[in-house]
């Protein structure tokens, strides 16, 4: 016997009409005014710090202002994803455009490690041979870099922070304030002393805050391309927890990965005992998965179990003894001691 549940109708997930989808579309809303603010405020300062920093003679400022640059970019990226994120599955795309963040955040990843590529060969390059920095200018332009990083930030505070995309954004603007009270201390030290290098001294620190960033976009963005589990998910244990609720007997076929940030999806095969409740035992385990893991977006084949395997189960023998599927994927999850 199978159990397949296949779902249409209104609701939060779905984006369906009632008020579920009325709060969805305002607190959809409410995101892009906040990072649209948020742009709004990058962009017309990073316009004045390449300037500022080309008269200045400052790479610091520079190299600020590509960062500020790249969290333009990710913020306009972001709101790009929510309008196609937000369309309806439909044609060949059953997950609808969720994924269009995840290419997004893989772009703005890859910019980050570029750039940081450039600014750390020039900014090797000023240490070897500094120029004249204007000292007094990167002071000033730093310390107004540094009001305008905490607006933003307050700003994308705002918004739904479980996206990938908002919060790599807020993650960045973070990123550029320490990166701004580095610069300001750089133009302080060239003002009190004419210590010249403090400049390229700041770019490398600017240049690692962006690797880190880089790295961490490209880690979890390829993590959800690659359909591996979500963070916070332990298959292994989950399996092990499904396998012991009343009248399972094995678990095996079991997939859990994100269709795209803070929405995962699990398949699995389960056989229950004989006389067991097919539809009861799916029911519980459903709820099992969205109480303790928010998992709610589930496929889960319910069938009794054949002999074979009950017995292999019931003696607690090795799960690669008997197996129901030919080629079943991953560990068989039994209640005893098994393979992970």
């Amino acid at each position: 016997m199978s159990d397949h549940r296949h779902e249409h109708g209104p609701g939060p997930e779905h984006g369906g009409g009632g008020q579920a989808g009325h709060s969805h579309s305002v607190l959809a809303d409410a995101d892009r005014r906040w990072l649209g603010i948020a742009l709004a405020l990058i962009t017309t300062f990073l316009a004045g710090e390449v300037v500022v920093g080309i008269i200045a003679q400052s790479l610091a400022l520079i190299s600020d202002a590509a960062h500020m640059l790249t969290d333009a970019v990710s913020i306009v990226l972001a709101l790009i994803a929510m309008r196609l994120s937000a369309r309806p599955a439909r044609g060949g795309f059953t997950y609808g455009l969720k994924r269009a963040e995840i290419l997004s955040a893989q772009a703005n990843g890859l910019t980050l490690l570029l750039l940081g590529a450039w600014l750390a060969y020039e900014g090797v390059r000023r240490l070897i041979d500094p120029p004249e920095v204007e000292g007094g200018l990167v002071l000033v332009t730093a310390l107004a870099g540094i009001v305008v990083n905490i607006a933003a930030a307050w700003c994308i505070s705002k918004a739904n922070r479980s996206s990938l995309n908002i919060e790599g954004a807020y993650q960045h603007i973070l990123n550029d304030l320490f990166a701004f009270i580095g610069t300001a201390i750089a133009g302080l030290i060239v003002v009190l002393t004419g210590f010249a290098r403090a400049d390229a001294v700041a770019t490398l620190v600017v240049v690692a805050l962006m690797f880190k960033s880089g790295y961490g976009l490209l880690h979890e963005s390829g993590r959800v391309f690659l359909e591996a589990a979500p963070a916070d998910v332990d298959p292994d244990a989950l399996g092990d927890q499904l396998v012991v609720q009343p009248s399972v007997v094995e678990v095996h076929d079991l997939h859990v990965w994100q269709i795209t940030s803070g929405e995962s999806a699990l398949s699995a095969h389960v056989l229950v005992e004989p006389g067991g409740g097919c539809h009861a035992v799916r029911r519980d385990l459903e709820g099992l998965l969205q109480h303790d893991y928010g998992i709610t977006h589930t496929t889960l084949q319910v069938d009794h179990a054949p002999n074979p395997v009950l017995q292999v189960a019931l003696s607690g023998g090795a799960s690669h003894e008997v197996s129901h599927c030919e080629e079943s994927h991953g560990p068989v999850h039994r209640d005893g001691p098994h393979k992970h």
